[in-house]
Formats: C-alpha cells, structure tokens, sequence
C-alpha cells in the first residue's frame, strides 16, 4: 500500500522547509519509496482523528497498511531499517548511524529548540536577555563538538547514512542565526547534503505546499 504522511497545510516555516515533514520527505525520497501527503491544519491536528495516530496533536505522521507511526525519529528508523538507502550493511556501521540519529535528536536538537522558545516565546519576558546568553553557550558546545567530530569528512562515520540526514535536519534550523557561520565545517556539511537529488526534491515538495497557500490566498 502506499504511504501517506501529514504535513502542515499552512506551516508557520513559510516554505523554508523546517517542518519536520521534510525529514520524513527526504528519507522516502532517498530510498526511492513514493508516498501520499496528508494535510493537516492545525484545528484538525487537535481533533480526534489525527489524535488517534499522533496522541500530541503534532506533525508528522506516517501510515502504511495497518502500520501507523508518529515522531520524525521513529518514522525515519522505521524507513531506513525496511528500505535499502540509509543504513550501512555492516552492523557495527548501522548501529553507529542510528546512534548518531540518537544523538542529533537528543543531544544537538534541544538546545537549538531552546533557542526558538528563548525568541519566540520568552523575548518580552525581563529575565530573556539574560538567559540567552546561556542558551547561545549551550548550543555552541554543541556544535563544536560536532564540528572537531566531523573534521574534514564529508560524512559522520563514512557513507551518507540516516545519522547525517537527521543531524542535517536539525542544525540546519540554525541558519540565518549567526551561530552557524562560526562553524564552517558545518556549513559545508549542509552544503553537500543540500546537493543531494533526494533533499531537492523533498524540499520542492515541501515548498510547493507553501507556494500554493500563497496563490490561494
């Protein structure tokens, strides 16, 4: 049967392609599996239907036959694990790769994450402009410890594998900030990922959602 994900009708990302869709988009499109979009609004993401396969109202979901899956991580494990594509042969490799989707996710994401509340939610808050160089710090010890990881490989442990496609998802929410471009390693790592045929096309799926909100509205 064929895949069918949920997306933002309207995602607040405004086509820059941040929602965590584009994660899920990508990984098919790496593997060669076509699939169906969905699209939510956000009063339906909070109506029983939506909440019967993602219980916290979010995006995105992914279901397949009777398989129905929620979070970007486990959709994208589930992918690589079943599709040829993403994951090395090698067992000690595929373990490597899935630690560092572990680790973008649990490790990298959340202070980045912390960065967007520190903005967009607690920015007239008195105590913010103090509170946000601690914010900035921890994201720095982040990625310069990724950075001194990666070096001058083009990938994190050989072969482009899901490790790279989710640690690219999530400091690429870095750009436009400032803190990013002190890293240029890092940058050249987004860089090649960007090249890759699979992130265009999942990108131009994702911002085609956006391009056609705009005409409609």
């Amino acid at each position: 049967m064929t895949i069918t994900i949920t997306a933002f009708e309207d995602s607040p990302d405004r086509g820059q392609g941040l929602a965590r869709d584009m994660r899920v988009r990508w990984a098919l499109e790496e593997v060669g599996q076509p699939y169906d979009v969905r699209l939510v609004s956000f009063e339906e993401m909070k109506q029983p239907a939506h909440l019967a396969i993602q219980p916290f109202g979010q995006i995105p979901t992914y279901e397949e036959a009777n398989l129905a899956l929620f979070e970007s991580g486990s959709i994208i494990l589930h992918i690589a694990s079943r599709h040829a594509g993403l994951l090395p042969d090698d067992p000690d490799a595929r373990a490597r790769a899935i630690t560092w989707m572990f680790a973008a996710l649990n490790t990298v994401e959340p202070p980045i994450v912390d960065l967007d509340v520190a903005k967009l939610i607690e920015g007239d808050k008195a105590w913010a402009a103090e509170r946000m160089p601690l914010v900035m710090d921890r994201i720095r010890d982040r990625l310069g410890a990724l950075s001194r990881r990666l070096g001058d490989a083009e990938w994190l442990d050989g072969a482009f594998s899901a490790g790279d496609l989710m640690m690219v998802e999530v400091i690429i929410r870095l750009q436009g900030s400032g803190i990013l471009e002190e890293y240029p390693s890092l940058c050249a790592y987004i860089t090649r990922a960007e090249a890759r045929p699979a992130f265009k096309r999942a990108f131009a799926a994702q911002y085609a959602v956006f391009a056609a909100m705009q005409l409609a509205g």
